[in-house]
């Protein structure tokens, strides 16, 4: 007797070659997406000055094109996580996309600060959608060891590379074109995303997770906002501002009343399991203060190529080429090939030590310095970069791995959060030691030079960014380790 589920000889290979097809679909798509997100943290801000001079921005508001993508994006992160699971990841994916579309050509169309304004809040409400449901595509659709190495390798390494060529295209935009097409650039590249997606595997909402925790909700987005306006606005007031203490202390309470929530809520937003879990803690610490290191190290090599070796925006864009090819060869050559083979702390800890060995190179600089490029800049961008690149994939990964399925969302959102506020952070806080230290040293100092002070500060920063890096190798080994050995 002939049973109906027995299938012709060729015909499963057939099916899995096809299916193989669509994974890979999924990871050009959901790549494209991430570009999105990461590119739009820095690309803006090259071309803020001539966007400022366009719509007659104030000195005092211009901040709020930068600011308001963030405070959106990082506010509900943890929303957007709930929703894709809710929703299910493919179609929150294509929502985030269309939308993220849309608000781009708004902001680029923009006739005014406040029309500005609004459309990058619009980008960061979108990205909130995106980049969790992104995450939890990828680890639903990759999980075969090999091939979800492979992908997740991928996906750092658009991701390490993405701040880097933010800066490269918003100087050679602005430059070349118009300071709208730092916007309008978003439109073809998340429409490339959504048309990818027709060969996405669909998936099914996740049921019986409960109603929204709106209490949750509210605190989260609260909570972050905060925290991330305090960081932003510590870079120009300073740390010791009423302003930025309240939201500092505001925000930490709103966090801590948010986790007082989830512990007894029913449905929470973030399930306390997604954070308790020891490997998921040691890999959401080890990105958070991988990027507060590589934020700050960005905006040094900023000011620094600029204002002391005197490039134009676009040469200090292209020298970060290097580093965006290094994370491109650490997170595929590297971790790529080596995930499933090593555990992933083999991969994280020496990452985070080859950052900070970068790091600790710069330290050296001096005003009198010469061969400047390919004696320190060069090693010390090599290093960071295949150092980011060996540390975003198997965080990624833990980040992510031995989930229940209604928690990948959270879970993915939990990830992205961490990358956010780390950015957020080492952008406010090293900039901030920087420029205390440089202006310390000039009025202390004898024959002390407006160059030298602002070299001593950047090297003070840089030695800040290198002990986080150090702290962070010696607080998420115990973490990662020791889960690996239970």
């Amino acid at each position: 007797m002939n049973s109906p589920d027995i299938k012709p000889p060729g015909a499963e290979p057939a099916v899995k070659t096809h299916d193989n097809r669509r994974r890979w679909w999924t990871l050009l798509a959901v790549s494209a997406a991430q570009l999105l997100v990461v590119l739009d943290g820095t690309i803006v801000n090259i071309a803020l000055p001539s966007a400022q001079t366009a719509l007659g921005m104030s000195d005092a508001s211009r901040q709020w094109a930068i600011t308001a993508y963030a405070l959106a994006l990082g506010g509900l992160l943890l929303i957007g996580g709930r929703v894709s699971s809710a929703l299910g990841h493919r179609r929150t994916f294509i929502i985030g996309l269309v939308g993220f579309a849309a608000s781009s050509a708004l902001g680029g169309a923009a006739v005014n600060p406040g029309m500005l304004f609004g459309a990058r809040a619009l980008q960061g409400v979108f990205a909130a959608a995106l980049a969790p449901a992104g995450l939890s595509l990828l680890t639903t659709t990759f999980t075969e060891p090999r091939e979800r190495g492979r992908a997740f390798s991928v996906f750092a390494a658009v991701g390490a590379a993405g701040s880097a060529l933010g800066l490269v295209a918003g100087g050679l935009l602005t430059e070349y074109t118009s300071w709208r097409w730092c916007l309008y650039i978003n439109v073809p590249i998340a429409l490339f995303a959504v048309g990818g997606t027709a060969l996405v595997p669909a998936d099914r909402p996740i049921r019986g997770g409960g109603r929204l925790d709106v209490a949750g909700a509210l605190l989260s987005a609260a909570g972050f906002g905060a925290v991330v306006y305090a960081f932003n606005e510590a870079e120009p007031l300073g740390w010791g501002s009423p302003k930025v203490l309240a939201l500092l202390v505001g925000g930490v309470l709103l966090l801590a009343a948010f986790a007082a929530v989830e512990v007894r809520a029913p449905s929470p937003l973030l399930p306390m399991r997604v954070l308790s879990h020891r490997a998921r803690a040691g890999a959401l610490v080890s990105i958070t203060l991988m990027f507060v290191a590589m934020f700050g190290f960005y905006l040094f090599m900023s000011y620094y190529t600029q204002t002391v070796l005197g490039y134009s925006p676009v040469q200090a864009g292209l020298t970060l080429i290097i580093n965006a090819l290094a994370a491109l060869l650490g997170s595929t050559l590297i971790a790529g090939r080596l995930h499933g083979r090593v555990p992933p702390a083999m991969l994280i800890l020496p990452g985070l030590i080859a950052a900070a060995a970068g790091m600790l190179i710069l330290t050296r600089l001096t005003p009198q310095t010469t061969d400047v490029l390919p004696l320190y800049l060069v090693p010390a961008l090599v290093l960071t970069g295949l150092g980011l690149g060996c540390v975003l994939p198997p965080t990624a990964g833990l980040a992510t791995s031995d989930v229940h399925p209604y928690d990948i969302g959270a879970a993915s959102a939990a990830y992205n959060a961490s990358q956010q506020l780390g950015a957020a952070l080492g952008t406010a806080l090293l900039n901030t030691i920087a420029t205390s230290a440089a202006a310390s040293h000039l009025a202390s100092a004898r024959h002390a030079t407006p160059t030298g002070a602002s070299v001593h500060g950047y090297t003070t920063a840089l030695t800040v960014g290198f002990g986080i890096l150090l702290a962070a190798a010696c607080v998420t080994a115990p973490l990662i380790l020791k889960q690996q050995r239970s």
